[in-house]
């Protein structure tokens, strides 16, 4: 019992220190969760929890959402700063982990744990800014291993929305922002979406409600977006073999090669699609591959499809990567939350409008 309660005075302490932190930046890369976890139990653990964070994409070249790494109990101080943390251990094993999660949890939670009515509880910006720590428990390994399981998409989730938090407040900045072509979208369609400043407006169809914006053309490192719209459209779209035949009857028409010999299609190997929340839309996220019809260059593509209940419009945004000599899955995530950033003129402030709508003129 002493040399329990010897441990668990640092685990309280740091626990407590929080505030020294808790106002600069978490630190570490997006697609890292550091796992604070007993060696041993981790191993138990392992396979539940890479079955959720380390789902493999396709971009081509397999890639993972996340990657675990594994900490010792005994090393909390030296990675409590990281962006994810996951503190994992059934809640009366003994183990260091154990012991942590029983000092800096209280009676409460821990009655309702013990009762198998929790067995997560989620801290924001706990030890550093912008941070998530998911304290992940249960009365023993096998309900543990359980729970896990099926609150599976709930953490998956939530790692990914602060990740995509995290990632917005670094990309929208208003000195590196084209007001200009924003507001020209604002006054020509009635939508916006973010553009930075690297971004150009490379073709603007009013006549066939296409706008596609265009980064780094003809490098190796090139990032399309394309919003596409159907008027005085139904829900009824909304089903993966439109989508697809949308998709590739527009990349069909604008995604060209100079010699006009070769077109954008979807690609066979790597098509995905489901339910989201959009803007508080219903929307079907689709993810794939794209390739050329005639073969030899592809990459990834990311979409939203939903349907605009005031506008009576069916759209699409879409964003697609063809960076051959890098890793994809945080240029993806970055286009991702780009479009997300879309909105359309009655969800926007006044304000903001006349914003953008001034920068046409300047």
């Amino acid at each position: 019992m002493k040399i329990i309660f010897l441990i668990l005075i640092p685990f309280s302490l740091i626990f407590l220190s929080s505030c020294d932190t808790v106002n600069k930046p978490a630190k570490g890369l997006e697609d890292e969760i550091y796992v604070i976890a007993d060696s041993l139990e981790y191993e138990e653990l392992r396979m539940a929890l890479e079955s959720i964070f380390e789902k493999v994409i396709y971009t081509p070249q397999p890639e993972k959402l996340f990657t675990l790494k594994r900490v010792s109990p005994n090393e909390i101080e030296k990675y409590r700063t990281r962006k994810n943390i996951i503190i994992v251990a059934p809640m009366n094993s003994g183990s260091l982990a154990s012991q942590f999660i029983n000092a800096v949890i209280d009676s409460a939670i821990k009655s309702q744990i013990m009762s198998n009515q929790m067995s997560q509880v989620m801290k924001y910006n706990l030890w550093a800014k912008n941070q998530l720590v998911v304290v992940l428990t249960a009365p023993d390994m096998q309900e543990l291993e359980f729970n896990i399981l099926k609150k599976s998409d709930n953490l998956l989730y939530a790692f990914q929305k602060i990740s995509d938090e995290r990632l917005s407040e670094s990309l929208y900045n208003a000195r590196y922002e084209r007001k200009d072509i924003e507001g020209k979208l604002i006054k020509e369609h009635g939508w916006v979406i973010y553009v930075q400043a690297d971004f150009s407006l490379a073709m603007n169809k009013p006549e066939d409600n296409f706008v596609w914006l265009r980064r780094s053309p003809n490098s190796d490192l090139e990032r399309w977006i394309f919003v596409y719209w159907i008027e005085d459209a139904s829900p009824a779209y909304l089903n993966v073999d439109s989508i697809r035949a949308i998709r590739n009857n527009i990349t069909q028409k604008y995604y060209r090669t100079t010699d006009d010999r070769s077109h954008v299609i979807i690609a066979e190997e790597y098509f995905t699609t489901v339910e989201v929340n959009f803007k508080e839309r219903y929307a079907i996220l689709t993810q794939g591959l794209w390739e050329m019809n005639t073969k030899g260059m592809g990459g990834p593509f990311i979409s939203y499809t939903f349907f605009d209940e005031k506008a009576k419009r069916l759209y699409m945004v879409d964003g697609s990567i063809y960076a051959p000599k890098y890793y994809k899955r945080n240029l993806i995530q970055q286009v991702d939350v780009i479009l997300q950033s879309f909105m359309t003129v009655s969800e926007l402030t006044d304000d903001r409008i006349e914003e953008l709508l001034d920068a046409i003129e300047d």
